[in-house]
């Protein structure tokens, strides 16, 4: 069984970037690795990508949100996490489950018993070994996202700039998450440079995969 690590955090965090140099410096040591990410990660789930992130979308109704957020999840699953750690490799995923339950459970107001739910079956009961979780005020992620982003990708940078409120009980449903499973999570604050918060990543994160590197040994 590989090892599965998560990226979670708001808008603007840096998942995708660190996430990218997490890979690259692991790749560097020699593990095997693969890095996706959700939605996408699958011809079908990078389909509902655009659906879901571009701004003619429009205003959907959290539950149909969830749902299709789901259904990418299942393919991404099968598709490509089961066999990637099947073969022993450490996926390195931005975003998962824990993006269901803050986005539409704290942030739109889905029932969380029923998201639950939802996430066990998308996910056949996987569990991330270790979630990093990057946190950064609503306004400055906010602001960084609609700098850097792709603007066909920002249905919800458009939505969250009108209604800030959405994206500050996102963040504490994050918060709330970390602090509810501590093993799990690794909660790192990134108001300073990309680099030092890539130094703490590192030194957080390694030791972990080293003890599951000797657990199959």
């Amino acid at each position: 069984m590989g090892f599965l690590l998560t990226f979670e955090g708001i808008e603007g965090s840096g998942k995708t970037t660190q996430a990218r140099r997490l890979f690259e410096f692991l790749q560097s040591e020699g593990l095997p690795c693969v890095l996706t990410r959700e939605p996408g990660g699958t011809p079908f789930g990078e389909a509902l990508r655009v659906l879901l992130l571009r701004p003619e979308t429009g205003s959907l109704d959290p539950l149909t949100e969830a749902l299709l957020f789901a259904a990418a999840r299942r393919e991404h699953v099968l598709r490509v996490l089961v066999p990637a750690l099947g073969a022993g490799k450490v996926v390195l995923c931005v975003r998962f489950t824990d993006s269901t339950l803050a986005y539409q459970g704290w942030g739109r107001g889905v029932d969380f018993s029923f998201l639950r739910l939802l996430n066990e079956q998308a996910s056949g009961g996987l569990t991330p070994h270790c979630t990093v979780l990057l946190d950064v005020e609503p306004e400055t992620g906010l602001s960084r996202s609609l700098a850097s982003h792709d603007p066909r990708e920002v249905r919800f940078e458009l939505e969250f700039s009108k209604e800030i409120h959405l994206l500050e009980r996102i963040r504490e449903g994050y918060l709330e998450l970390a602090r509810r499973e501590p093993e799990r999570f690794i909660v790192i604050p990134v108001n300073r440079s990309e680099e030092e918060v890539f130094r703490e990543i590192v030194e957080r994160v390694l030791p972990r995969i080293r003890q599951w590197k000797e657990g199959k040994a």
